[in-house]
């Protein structure tokens, strides 16, 4: 197991995905430290629209490619043009924001971006089929990400000295890729399954890259590899609780019990009416007896998030999920029973 696979988490505690409504900065920022003070991560803002998207942040990153947007989605560019540099500037007008509302903090903060196989599946080549289809591209991509991924997080550290960073992989398509399930350009078929052994590596890769940073690879669909995840030194796995079945019982057993966070997605992404806190993780609770996992881990073992990002919600239910998200963690932490 690798050393960021051992991380150490507060008891009780909660964050947010990524996505938030709205196009204002400043505003993300204030609502996403002030909700959640003692873990708070770097928002992104996809309704200002190609650029900061989950992919469109990503791409800008990348050190030596580019990609511009074309009407099928995001295209690989000889050059940097007009999407990278917007793509560049809102990350960098976030980055600022969140520089703002950190003044002096100290703990955990979190930065995401899009894992090497969710950008393979929705980057394309010239020639309009996905990255996902070239291995040699793949490797490509993942090695420019790792090299951007590493300047950012050093951007990051020197802007908010006092966090412990933790980064954030989104890898929704990961277990498409691993299926055999990413249509091609034509719709007519699928990109054939990429080998779990080589999955598992590029992954590995970018738990390197992030130099020491304990990394949490967040999945909002169903049939999580958990395993492949652990396997490839992720500290943490994110996702939504309410996908989960007893199919996955053993896998999450010897998570905990190899020191793996689980973030639990139990609070509604969009908007509607919130339980009380200590029914929000009660299914987290019935878990843990099912397990025969010791009482004592619970609290040092869950992070509380919502059950995906937060970009389709209203501003005043964003707001309140991360609040909700808050206190059903600390009745965790105050009731493990």
């Amino acid at each position: 197991m690798s050393e960021n696979s051992r991380h150490k988490w507060a008891a009780g505690v909660a964050t947010g995905i990524g996505s938030m409504p709205g196009g204002d900065a400043r505003e993300a920022a204030k609502t996403v430290t002030g909700s959640l003070e003692d873990f708070p991560f770097l928002p992104e803002l996809p309704a200002r629209g190609p650029g900061a998207d989950m992919l469109g942040r990503t791409l800008g990153m990348l050190v030596e490619l580019y990609a511009h947007v074309e009407p099928s989605g995001w295209r690989i560019s000889d050059r940097p043009g007009r999407d990278t540099r917007r793509a560049r500037a809102w990350l960098g007008e976030d980055l600022d924001a969140l520089e703002e509302f950190t003044q002096g903090y100290t703990g955990p903060l979190k930065v995401s971006a899009v894992g090497p196989w969710t950008l393979a599946a929705g980057l394309e080549l010239r020639g309009g089929e996905a990255a996902l289809g070239d291995p040699g591209a793949c490797r490509d991509l993942t090695a420019s990400l790792a090299e951007g991924l590493r300047g950012h997080l050093a951007d990051v550290r020197r802007r908010v000295p006092g966090a412990e960073l933790v980064l954030q992989l989104d890898e929704p398509s990961l277990t498409a890729v691993l299926q055999g399930r990413i249509r091609t350009a034509s719709g007519y078929r699928t990109h054939r399954a990429v080998d779990r052994a080589v999955v598992e590596g590029a992954l590995r890769d970018l738990v390197g890259a992030a130099g020491g940073a304990p990394v949490v690879v967040h999945s909002c669909a169903p049939e999580v590899p958990f395993a492949l995840l652990r396997r490839a030194g992720a500290a943490g796995i994110a996702f939504d609780a309410g996908l989960l079945t007893e199919r996955d019982d053993e896998v999450l057993g010897e998570a905990v019990e190899g020191g793996t966070a689980l973030f639990a997605g139990v609070v509604p992404g969009v908007d509607g009416r919130l339980s009380d806190p200590a029914g929000s993780v009660m299914g987290v609770r019935t878990l843990w007896r099912r397990l025969g996992l010791a009482p004592g881990l619970l609290a040092e073992s869950v992070v509380v998030t919502p059950s995906c990002g937060l970009a389709g919600a209203s501003p005043a239910y964003a707001r309140a999920a991360l609040a909700h998200c808050v206190r059903a963690a600390r009745s965790l932490a105050d009731n493990p029973e």
